[in-house]
């Protein structure tokens, strides 16, 4: 022990006469300071250590202790034990960070494109006017809407799309817009619709809202400006020269108004005529000025930031015409030309969709996109293409590399005026085939430009639509009333001076059986009440478990819930007069939706004979007859009811979409598969 501890001193500092550190470091002032010079004693005692060779060193015998010198730790650290156990943890910690790395790129590449909000759930469109009174003057109001929001919710929506609220002139439906920036005052405040907004977001759901921008009410400030011909606003609409006599206006050319007659009228001020592809009072704006595409852009980015998640812009196929004055082609050639008035008697090859219309849509679209940088605060663009052919719809989706509209609202199903397999396959099967590629799909039944689907097909199919919308691939789309089955209401006593045929579907919201149907607590309302509201409203449905509005919101829960319905495959497997058969599968998930929907009389159908691998017995996950859900049935002869629908649900590991007889049958619109074992989605199918 006294060799060892003599070893250890004599390789340790000899602090004697020296003044120890103990580990701190003094302050130099204190170190350097000498307040007597003349006083040596006081002096702090330097000591020098000598150096000595590490090769003079002994070490054996010696332990690593605490506090050694680095001669004595680099002498251990070198040794074997010492040495490989380091070199073994670090390069395990390597290989770690470039194992999770790799993993963590392989899990990014692999992962399909998450749903974003108006992906993931269904879309309620309301006109304003019709939803809900707050202050008794019998129309609906911004106020009303909030006031309904937690219905809304019950619904399972995910977005709340509002039509036109611009302040109006009443024209056309408050689509001749006086103030792009203004809320019209039936339908309260600013200050009403930043508290609707506020209130919408806390709820977790979305907003947008209609756009028109293709034309102005001649009241705005633009065009009274343009017709005197004010600084920059003289071209900001379409003005040609034209004759006017005697009260008689002999027009440009023969271009037609959407509403008939001329599209041109003479402006006694200007001594001009300008266009209107809608009503006269509707003057269209000149979207080939470089201001007016401007001034759109700014009103976009005023409503964005009042907190607006996405816009639909309205009637923009009409945005530009031609630059030349050529009249339109007839569609009568022997028709006498003064008698064409109407305007399915012209092909508008020169007042429709014309070269760089989707470039100023584009220009929207990259307008919206400076506010869509934030995480979750994606904003949507949808536009509408009434009465486009399919080819000239699906160019809203855009190019493979240019993004324009996030989808063109699909209003085919609306214009459906009978009930039948075969044409509600076609409008499926058309858009589905003509979707571009990682394109998303969207179905509606209802909006307040149609005829509402019961008046349209009966009361009878109300239940099967919704369920075919639930269960189609893409984003379902309900206009308010759906949900409980409202219909039209007659034509009478109407004392607006729309056309009645479009006021039909825009009857109030039949919330209970109380007066005005719980619309409104006034002396009247805007529009009659539908005479069915006290059987058909929301209250009396809530407590019915056989209920249109329960079987919706069964339907939208599933939805919600079910990946086979959000992501998976679409195949049809029949389709005829009565039936339209179809699958929702998905890769990974050994089990199937099979839909089957009756649009005939009653019928027995055989399952067997379209799916040879099909259970004998299946069982029934939702039906549009209540009393069925939850059964089992035989799948060699099921009876099914006028306007019946069944979700059926089976186990299985054969897809028809991984069969080459099925491969033509099927579609998806957002390719992923399904890892049970990692409980992941995945690209790698």
């Amino acid at each position: 022990m006294a060799e060892k501890k003599s070893q250890r001193d004599s390789i340790g500092m000899d602090a004697k006469g020296c003044r120890t550190n103990n580990g701190f470091v003094q302050n130099e002032d204190i170190l350097e300071k000498d307040p007597d010079p003349g006083s040596p004693t006081d002096r702090p005692q330097l000591c020098s250590l000598p150096i000595l060779d590490p090769r003079e060193l002994d070490f054996k015998d010696i332990q690593p202790y605490a506090g050694m010198p680095k001669e004595v730790l680099f002498h251990f650290s070198g040794q074997a034990r010492y040495r490989v156990p380091r070199e073994v943890l670090f390069w395990l910690t390597v290989a770690a960070v470039l194992v999770l790395t790799a993993g963590t790129i392989a899990m990014i590449a692999v992962s399909p494109k998450c749903l974003d909000w108006w992906q993931a759930g269904p879309m309620y469109q309301i006109y304003p006017r019709s939803f809900k009174d707050s202050d008794q003057d019998g129309n609906g109001d911004l106020k009303g809407i909030q006031d309904k929001l937690d219905y809304i919710t019950t619904l399972n929506i995910k977005t709340i799309w509002i039509t036109s609220f611009y302040k109006s002139s009443l024209k056309d439906f408050r689509h001749g817009i006086v103030d792009f920036r203004e809320i019209d005052p039936i339908f309260g405040t600013m200050k009403d619709f930043e508290n609707l907004v506020a209130a919408i977001h806390d709820r977790g759901l979305k907003l947008i809202i209609d756009f028109i921008p293709n034309h102005t009410s001649d009241k705005h400030a633009w065009f009274q400006w343009s017709r005197t011909r004010t600084g920059k606003y003289a071209d900001y609409y379409i003005w040609h020269n034209c004759s006017h006599e005697n009260g008689i206006t002999t027009p440009p050319n023969n271009w037609l108004s959407v509403y008939g007659n001329s599209s041109w009228h003479f402006d006694d001020v200007r001594n001009q005529c300008y266009f209107h592809q809608f009503t006269k009072e509707q003057p269209d704006l000149n979207f080939r000025n470089p201001d007016v595409q401007e001034e759109i852009k700014e009103i976009i980015q005023f409503w964005l930031s009042k907190g607006v998640d996405g816009f639909s812009f309205e009637a923009v196929k009409f945005l530009l015409e031609a630059k030349h004055l050529r009249d339109e082609i007839q569609v009568n050639k022997t028709q006498v030309p003064d008698t064409v008035t109407h305007y399915a008697e012209l092909y508008h090859d020169f007042t429709t969709t014309q070269v760089g219309m989707h470039d100023i849509v584009r220009s929207f679209r990259q307008t919206m996109d400076q506010h869509s940088r934030e995480p979750g605060r994606y904003r949507f663009m949808g536009t509408e293409a009434y009465g486009d052919s399919i080819d000239r719809t699906m160019m809203y989706y855009g190019l493979p590399f240019i993004q324009e509209a996030d989808f063109p609202f699909n209003d085919y199903l609306t214009r459906l005026d009978s009930p039948s397999g075969n044409s509600v396959f076609e409008v499926v099967t058309s858009w589905m085939e003509h979707l571009p590629e990682g394109k998303w799909p969207n179905w509606m039944i209802g909006g307040p430009d149609n005829a509402r689907l019961t008046s349209r097909l009966g009361k009878e199919y109300v239940n099967i639509m919704n369920m075919l919308v639930f269960t189609l691939p893409g984003t379902p789309i309900t206009y308010y009333g759906e949900e409980i089955g409202m219909g039209n209401i007659l034509a009478t006593n109407l004392n607006e001076s729309y056309n009645v045929d479009t006021l039909l579907s825009k009857s109030p919201m039949q919330w209970d059986n109380s007066s005005n149907a719980g619309f409104s607590e006034g002396n009247h309302t805007w529009l009659p009440t539908s005479t069915d509201y006290y059987t058909v409203n929301v209250a009396v449905q809530k407590a019915q478990p056989r209920s249109a509005l329960t079987l919706y919101q069964e339907l939208s829960l599933l939805h919600a819930n079910e990946l086979l319905l959000s992501r998976g495959w679409f195949c049809y497997l029949r389709t005829d007069s009565h039936f339209v058969v179809y699958t929702r599968e998905m890769n990974g998930i050994d089990r199937v939706f099979l839909v089957v929907l009756n649009f005939r009389e009653s019928s027995l159908l055989n399952l067997k004979e379209i799916i040879s691998n099909i259970p004998t017995k299946v069982k029934i996950r939702l039906s549009t007859n209540s009393t069925k859900k939850g059964s089992e049935v035989d799948t060699q002869a099921i009876a099914l009811g006028k306007g019946e629908g069944l979700i059926f649900e089976y186990n299985t590991k054969t897809f028809l979409h991984q069969q080459a007889d099925g491969r033509d049958r099927c579609f998806v619109s957002s390719r992923a598969c399904y890892s049970s074992v990692l409980n992941i989605l995945h690209s790698l199918c």
